[in-house]
């Protein structure tokens, strides 16, 4: 039984991946500021053995990497790490797609696939993967034919379950051809909705699994902005739409709705957020990421936030209406 950031048990509801027989909890970790130097500056790799260290010592037995992270340095690292730890107790989801021999374009060939899951294998220091995800889609690749070939690593033991990453509705129906896709990776926030309207439906009637990336919306719902700063041109989030003019201050009104909530059951917004996730019948896992070890044994408290059906219904209605 898990133990939480407390040290009490932690019971939580487990969650069957699509068509596999891949169990996992609520709450995974996403593993980008793992080794991810590529994408994250000023990243240690000993804070990214702490902070997989912190996840599954505290109930969070779901670790989401790939090669993109780092090049293969998040899997390494994972890797080292799970050496201390029963490999049967812990869901590794790993993703692929960029070529290194081709400036990291993606790539569905299903021969590429087939090395990038023996790759990926080695640099993780196991002989399986739970989940194995398409991590983009390339521009000519049949994308049944790439499901065949994992579906081929799914008979021969390596991987458990079959998943895609940033596909397209239509994407994810041709990928589905022949019923072999167990789950989907996709953006969707509280203030990002648009996987509503056509993939959840097309997924719930298809029996396969939904996991959310950027929960957080990129910390704009953590609680810790106010609506009154200003972004220069430089700012990172001067390129993303929740932190413009109109938007960004509806969002951060939400936000103070969102805290009300929160300090009702003495948590901050961003475990409530979470605990909003973990109760959303459309998503299996919710995979937030983390620089630091208390980053991690923060987010694992929300394992422990009930939210009734009525708060359930307050939070999703906060952000129907954004500019």
């Amino acid at each position: 039984m898990p133990i939480n950031s407390k040290g009490c048990a932690t019971m939580t509801t487990n969650v069957t991946i699509g068509h596999s027989n891949v169990v996992t909890g609520p709450l995974g970790l996403g593993t980008n500021k793992v080794g991810g130097h590529n994408l994250f500056a000023h990243l240690n790799d000993d804070d990214g053995r702490a902070v997989v260290r912190a996840a599954l010592n505290n109930g969070i037995t779901t670790l989401d990497t790939a090669y993109m992270y780092g090049v293969g340095r998040s899997e390494e690292l994972i890797g080292e790490v799970l050496r201390d730890y029963h490999r049967d107790e812990v869901v590794i989801a790993d993703k692929a797609a960029q070529d290194p021999d081709n400036d990291l374009r993606p790539n569905n060939r299903p021969e590429f696939l087939v090395e990038a899951v023996d790759q990926a294998l080695q640099r993780l220091g196991t002989d399986y993967i739970d989940i194995f995800y398409i991590h983009f889609p390339d521009a000519d690749t049949p994308k049944y034919e790439a499901v065949g070939a994992l579906q081929q690593l799914k008979e021969a033991g390596k991987i458990r379950a079959i998943g895609v990453s940033n596909f397209s509705i239509e994407q994810v129906r041709e990928a589905n051809q022949d019923g072999y896709v167990d789950v989907v990776e996709d953006a969707y926030s509280l203030v990002q909705r648009e996987a509503e309207e056509q993939l959840f439906p097309y997924l719930q009637d298809q029996g396969i699994s939904f996991v959310p990336y950027y929960p957080l919306a990129s910390g704009v719902l953590t609680g810790k902005y106010t609506g009154n700063e200003h972004f220069g041109p430089d700012d990172w989030q001067s390129h993303n739409r929740n932190f413009k003019a109109d938007r960004f201050r509806a969002i951060t009104a939400g936000m103070a709705k969102v805290r009300a909530i929160a300090d009702d059951h003495h948590v901050t917004p961003s475990q409530l957020v979470l605990a909003w996730y973990i109760k959303n019948p459309a998503v299996a896992v919710v995979i937030p990421g983390a620089r630091k070890a208390e980053q991690v044994k923060q987010n694992a408290v929300s394992l422990d936030v009930k939210l009734n059906d009525f708060e359930y219904q307050a939070i999703d209605r906060i952000f129907n209406d954004l500019p």
